[in-house]
């Protein structure tokens, strides 16, 4: 019985309405405010309040939902290991795109080299594959952008520079600009919900200054396109170094005030054990 609480606690915190909750279990709603009640008798505290109309975790909510998240996903695990082949390993994992399609490319074919082996991969932007990791959808992700220390554990992978990039023979390339100039021009960015949009926006707050204050904006989600943009000189970016430097026909410029340096991170729920997981893909050369 309390299994099935636990599974009502957590979608009531994922869609935030009883009544959208009792939709996606098939029950009334009375039956899932029943079910929180019997919980927080249970834990003696009160899970959930309203605020201007609004449902509202309480912290002891976000306690409670933190370890139910960790539970459901080690029982997960512990299925899927008993149903599978002692020899046979089976991966879910995320990376952000630089990373997906420009970093982990080596550790991927050494992992399916091992015809054992199996698994799925997801390259999204760090929003989707945070609450993927949430929805106990992935055993971890790679990315490098922002994530809640409080909901999740990480595991340094390696440190980056960010670079601007522009046309071969765009004035830019090359150089240490300023602030004043980097904004004369037209800004080729990622979607809301990207890494590399969140560290841009964090460094242009450091001046005082936004993405609105561009000449022109262009909002891209594909990599590949804001590649081909600003080949053709259609604005500059910023990227991670290792994507600047594997395509040779662009030009690379910094910002001034020193180089941008960001982690990229292996990222899991908080309270899951993810060691061997990550040992199975990456060998020992993150431990």
């Amino acid at each position: 019985m309390l299994e099935f609480r636990i599974e009502s606690f957590l979608t009531l915190c994922e869609c935030g309405s009883y009544h959208q909750a009792a939709e996606l279990l098939h029950l009334t709603q009375p039956a899932i405010t029943q079910q929180i009640h019997h919980l927080e008798a249970e834990y003696g505290c009160k899970l959930f309040r309203y605020a201007n109309r609004r449902l509202e975790k309480t912290e002891a909510a976000n306690l409670i939902e933190t370890y139910a998240r960790a539970v459901r996903h080690q029982e997960q695990s512990l299925r899927e290991r008993l149903h599978r082949q002692d020899s046979a390993c089976y991966l879910r994992i995320g990376a952000t795109k630089t990373i997906g399609d420009y970093v982990l490319t080596e550790y991927l074919h050494h992992f399916l080299d091992d015809s054992n082996h199996s698994l799925e991969y997801l390259v999204d932007n760090t929003e989707h594959l945070l609450r993927e990791l949430e929805e106990n959808r992935l055993d971890f992700a790679v990315i490098e952008g922002f994530f809640d220390k409080e909901r999740f554990d990480s595991i340094l992978f390696c440190r980056e520079p960010f670079v601007g990039i522009c046309h071969k023979k765009h004035p830019f390339a090359g150089k240490t600009v300023s602030i004043e100039e980097l904004l004369s021009e037209t800004i080729i960015h990622r979607e809301a919900g990207s890494g590399t949009r969140a560290i841009l926006e964090q460094a242009l707050r450091s001046y005082n200054e936004s993405l609105n204050r561009f000449k022109h904006r262009i909002c891209i989600s594909s990599f590949k396109v804001i590649l081909d943009l600003v080949r053709e000189g259609y604005g500059i970016s910023f990227v991670y170094n290792v994507l600047a430097d594997n395509d040779p026909s662009l030009g690379k410029f910094f910002l001034q005030g020193g180089q941008m340096v960001r982690e990229f991170n292996i990222v899991y729920l908080k309270g899951t054990v993810q060691s061997e997981k990550i040992k199975w893909f990456f060998g020992k050369s993150v431990f």
